[in-house]
């Protein structure tokens, strides 16, 4: 299973940019897709979830800014990401929860906003 992360970059504060995760495999065998991200000498965390049903989960910092939303057709999650903020700059995951038990992730996209 390969999960191809797409849409990082460098934008302004306040700026807006849409990740994109693509996976090989059909999404009927995924529970939840899911955003995480790392900076510097932080830990992994949590950025938004989505179920195959469609349920969302956001972290608290990112909510109301952040959108997650998922293409069964196309086997694809996607965030959208508005109002960015310095500390949003991370390296963001792709990670996908199989009904299975098995969790993958992607390798990761950068993300950075300048102040």
């Amino acid at each position: 299973v390969q999960l191809v992360e797409s849409g990082g970059g460098l934008v302004q504060t306040g700026g807006s940019l849409r990740l994109s995760c693509a996976a090989s495999v059909r999404f009927f065998g995924i529970n939840v897709m899911g955003w995480y991200r790392q900076a510097p000498g932080n830990e992994r965390e949590l950025v938004a979830s989505i179920t195959r049903g469609g349920s969302t989960n956001y972290a608290d910092s990112v909510k109301g800014r952040f959108t997650i939303s998922r293409d069964n057709a196309r086997n694809t999650v996607n965030l959208q990401m508005n109002s960015l903020k310095p500390e949003d700059t991370a390296v963001y995951y792709c990670n996908a929860d199989f009904y299975n038990g098995m969790t993958y992730w992607g390798k990761g996209i950068l993300a950075t906003v300048s102040s």
